[in-house]
């Protein structure tokens, strides 16, 4: 019976309780992201002291007992009452959502974090965090705890559990913040230490000058403890470190920096020999995956400036057409950084910057300062080969227009080998259906017969696809598995792709567990990355996790993904069991392969993300560029080639 429905049912959430009941609404989720962003939300505001002047240095630490540690060498956090509430500044700001000094431009003229919850999300996602601040002459303390109430029946979410201390006098400045995430929020509380030294060496590239130190006290071996980042070339070491192993067209890179109309902005441009365009946005040192309006006045800026100085110079003439954006863009990769004060962001992830006033300041700076080096004559060598790579670009991009016609004729005309190649689904809501991407017809034939074609469809693919890293558009669209997979999904491709026309909200790539088998998987993500991007980015590329191992005994059957899960089932299935290696996805049978592999009640998937875009382009370079010697390096400092047989050989042994 329904309980009745009166004022007396409602609640509200008081203090840090709210944060608590829906974390995923201050950090996107409990799990790996969302740990991870409690440490960011801290490092935001250590860098924020950075942006504005007042500090130089950052530490972060992650220790031994599953703690972090972030510290600057800024102003303290106040430690005066607060002349409305009656408390402190630090228990303000570390306990009352919205409460912070980042609202008005007296204290920070721009700022990552505006909505004030970003410390006292922390705070409240934490079983303890020790708070010091060092200010006025003196080192502050204090100790907040979250911990169940009994007589509430509730946990208590980041009280004061010590007053404000006064420790001693000192002529430092600054703030630490020590904090141990709670394991009943949060599915994981390890840090990862690589995450976390990709996101500070970032930050380093962005801050010219910033001197940021990180420690890890987990690491076993001293000399990986600790790393110090500092570069004074900021955005041109960046660009520098992104185009390692790519070849640049001119030497030297272009950087650009200055004010428009109250918009701080920073920008870093080199050219190499490569067909795709990469750009690398920040507002206020948040990165802004999503572009925004900063990249819109840029891409307009730039485009405009070029075009000009190639009718200036006779590049183009009065009969030719300007040159698009595309054109100029291609082979760039560009660092963009803007400092607005009263930045847009769409939601508290920051994703997208909206400012409307920020695309026209970008927009004049970019044509002015782009047309004052253009016009230099110091500069002509680096001015025609970015011309002469726009041309180039245009003349494909015409070649690759007609061929895209001729595949959508050649698509209509022969839609039915397409249709017969690509088993669909029956279902018509693209919400509720997933394509997998099968390496092989035998594999193929398999996952067709075990299915379930009300809303899984099956495209088979026939050897290695074509390597995306190295092809100009017109012979990516020549390649028939290529042409497939967009037919197939509906989208479109590069410029001409639209997310709504996606007839697949999974897209599920399945190969063999080996070495070709990965090679197809890196193949394919190379495709998505460099040509429908935004697949990966709203979540919808997956990779499909086949078992490795079949382990019988009698009528029990159980499979195992990987050497760690097959200890964990031959210690509970006891002796006189049997194994099988799977080779292959053509060794299983329909129903082997639906059960273990595409069934959603069983199966396993990995969701493709892109956390960190720089360090993806830079990784897509060597793992799948035409340089041998980094590819080498890299494979022989992180590839595990004795993981996979080790239990087998174990077993054999005994």
């Amino acid at each position: 019976m329904a309980k009745t429905y009166s004022a007396e049912s409602l609640k509200v959430l008081e203090g840090l309780d709210a944060v608590r009941m829906r974390p995923g609404m201050y950090i996107g989720s409990t799990g790996r992201t969302g740990l991870h962003h409690l440490l960011w939300e801290l490092v935001d505001n250590a860098i924020d002291e950075v942006a504005n002047g007042f500090a130089k240095k950052v530490t972060v630490c992650l220790l031994a007992d599953g703690s972090a540690s972030v510290e600057d060498d800024g102003r303290g956090v106040p430690v005066d009452i607060h002349p409305q509430l009656g408390i402190t500044g630090v228990e303000m700001i570390y306990t009352k959502l919205h409460a912070g000094g980042k609202f008005d431009h007296q204290n920070y003229q721009y700022s990552g974090g505006l909505h004030g919850v970003g410390a006292s999300v922390v705070n409240a996602l934490s079983k303890w965090m020790v708070v010091d601040s060092c200010t006025g002459g003196g080192h502050y303390r204090m100790r907040f705890e979250s911990y169940y109430d009994p007589k509430e029946k509730k946990v208590i979410s980041g009280r004061p559990v010590t007053a404000l201390e006064r420790i001693n006098a000192t002529r430092a400045h600054g703030t630490k913040v020590t904090f141990l995430p709670d394991d009943t929020v949060f599915e994981e509380v390890r840090f990862n230490g690589d995450t976390v030294r990709r996101h500070l060496r970032e930050l380093a590239y962005l801050n010219r000058g910033l001197e940021i130190t990180f420690r890890d006290e987990r690491e076993k071996e001293p000399e990986k403890r600790s790393v110090t980042y500092q570069y004074e070339g900021g955005l041109a070491d960046y660009i520098k470190y992104i185009n390692n192993e790519k070849t640049p067209l001119y030497p030297g890179i272009i950087q650009l920096d200055g004010v428009q109309d109250n918009v701080k902005i920073s920008l870093a441009i080199q050219h190499t020999d490569d067909y795709s365009e990469s750009i690398f946005s920040y507002v206020n040192n948040i990165p802004t995956a999503e572009g925004g309006t900063h990249e819109v006045g840029f891409k307009a800026g730039y485009t405009r400036a070029l075009n000009d100085y190639a009718r200036k110079t006779g590049a183009l003439k009065e009969k030719d057409a300007n040159l698009t954006g595309e054109d100029y863009r291609e082979g760039m990769t560009a660092v963009l950084t803007t400092f607005v004060s009263n930045p847009q962001f769409e939601g508290q992830t920051k994703g997208k910057l909206g400012n409307t006033e920020v695309k026209p300041a970008v927009e004049t700076f970019v044509y002015s300062k782009m047309t004052e080096f253009l016009e230099n004559l110091n500069n002509g060598e680096t001015a025609a080969a970015m011309l002469e790579k726009g041309l180039r670009a245009s003349r494909v991009r015409e070649a690759a227009r007609k061929a895209k016609e001729v595949a959508r004729a050649k698509n209509q005309l022969e839609a039915a080998p397409l249709v017969c190649k690509l088993s669909s689904c029956t279902g018509r809501k693209a919400e509720e259906n997933e394509m997998f991407i099968v390496e092989g017809d035998s594999a193929g034939g398999s996952a067709k017969q075990g299915r379930d074609r009300r809303f899984q469809a099956i495209l088979p693919i026939r050897g290695k696809p074509l390597n995306v890293e190295k092809k100009r558009l017109d012979q990516v669209l020549a390649n028939d598995e290529f042409r497939s997979i967009i037919t197939a999904l509906g989208t479109g491709i590069g410029e001409d792709f639209n997310l709504k026309n996606l007839k697949y909200y999974k897209v599920i790539i399945l190969s063999d567990a080996d070495q070709d088998g990965a090679h197809i998987r890196a193949i394919l993500l190379t495709f998505f990355y460099r040509y429908m991007r935004e697949l990966i980015t709203d979540g919808h590329v997956y990779i499909g996790m086949p078992p490795l191992y079949r382990v019988a005994k009698g009528d029990n059957i159980v499979y195992a993904y990987d050497d760690k899960e097959l200890n964990k089932v031959t210690k509970k299935i006891g002796k006189g069991y049997t194994i099988q290696r799977y080779k292959g996805l053509g060794e299983m049978d329909p129903p082997q392969l639906w059960e273990t592999t595409m069934n959603p009640e069983n199966r396993q998937l990995m969701q493709v993300t892109l956390e960190d875009v720089a360090e993806a382009e830079r990784l897509v370079t060597v793992l799948m560029g035409d340089k041998v010697e980094p590819r080498r390096e890299y494979i022989t400092e992180y590839a595990d080639f004795n993981k996979v047989d080790t239990f087998l050989e174990r077993e054999e042994n005994k």
